[in-house]
């Protein structure tokens, strides 16, 4: 079952830093809570581990309600964005420290703490002190540390975010097999889209202490709930009003949407009609492919087209629409969403 949370509210004073949140994190999934500063996706994450008391909602496990359950029994693991290792111990003793907590024997916690150096690639780092070690190495025992007592749920508090750009990008991705490997439930909460599609199987997008959408991954991408969420999530740009309709018109006549998300603007144009040419030969280099779109006034939209298929393309077919590239934004009448 996992993790259950059902009309969650957290309110400090006036303010509601969660608002009647709702959302699941099942068995052997990672879920991401993604969203910008002040969003509540924090206070919902310290809600979890029961460091914070919630005004109203309930937050489950397996069907448990944890309100009574103090933090230490609740069996979860929580990992923040800068480690928090012991300087003065080194890296075995950082790992097998949980282990030593609940007086485990000498041997299992060293053959448990060199299995986890091994899963987290720092196998032969036990005798290394945190000073000597890089920022993602340090995340990289943190981790390690945090699945010593294979906790049921682990919490990942921007456990990037201290890292420079190239190095988040690649822990971000040897994070994702680490957890699988494992096969730890996760909850990560993160402002970075990229981090979170790179790490999580589902995700839970929050505004103002809302949800605005929750879903698979490629649920999520491929239907933003509204034009903020799709600029969050990475959208090159978003088409409304007038202009959405004139592009509708040459893209999908019988659609109802009056918003449209144009992911990197990847548009392609027949003048054949609708989708006559969906791809154009594999042969062709990006250059050939890159395009300028002008419809009725809407202004040129710049994109490059891929494709691996090989198809005929007559002289009069320039190019048609990429549908996977365009998302209609809905409802229709273009008020944002709590829920997909």
């Amino acid at each position: 079952m996992g993790l259950e949370i059902r009309d969650l509210t957290v309110r400090f004073g006036e303010t509601a830093a969660v608002d009647d949140v709702s959302l699941d994190v099942p068995t052997g999934a990672v879920t991401a809570v993604l969203g910008p500063s002040g969003s509540g996706k924090s206070t919902l994450l310290r809600v979890v581990a029961g460091l914070e008391t919630p005004s109203a909602g309930r937050v489950s496990y397996d069907g448990e309600d944890l309100a009574p359950v103090p933090t230490h029994r609740r069996g979860f693991a929580l990992m923040f964005q800068d480690g928090q290792l012991f300087g003065h111990a080194d890296v075995g003793r950082n790992v097998g420290y949980p282990l030593r907590l609940r007086h485990r024997p000498a041997g299992e916690v060293r053959a448990r703490v060199d299995e986890l150096l091994d899963l987290v690639g720092l196998a032969g780092y036990a005798e290394r002190m945190p000073a000597t070690l890089s920022g993602g190495e340090r995340q990289r025992v943190a981790l390690a540390r945090a699945l010593a007592v294979e906790p049921r749920l682990l919490l990942l508090d921007e456990p990037l975010s201290a890292l420079d750009r190239g190095l988040r990008e690649r822990l971000a991705g040897d994070l994702h097999d680490i957890l699988r490997a494992a096969g730890t439930t996760a909850l990560l909460v993160t402002h970075d889209h990229e981090e979170a599609f790179a790490i999580a199987d589902r995700m839970v997008v929050m505004r103002d202490g809302a949800v605005v959408q929750d879903g698979s991954l490629d649920e999520v991408w491929s239907r933003p709930a509204d034009a903020w969420a799709a600029r969050f999530l990475g959208y090159a740009s978003v088409v409304s009003g007038e202009a959405a309709l004139r592009l509708r018109e040459r893209v999908d006549p019988g659609a109802d949407w009056t918003e449209v998300a144009l992911r990197r603007s990847a548009i392609r144009v027949s003048e054949d009609g609708p989708f006559a040419a969906t791809v154009l030969a594999a042969r062709m280099t990006p250059e050939q492919l890159r395009l300028d779109l002008d419809v009725d006034g809407l202004g040129p939209l710049a994109g490059v087209a891929e494709t691996n298929r090989s198809v005929s393309v007559g002289e009069r077919v320039h190019v048609s629409v990429v549908t996977d590239r365009l998302a209609p934004l809905r409802p229709a009448d273009g008020r944002s969403r709590r829920t997909p």
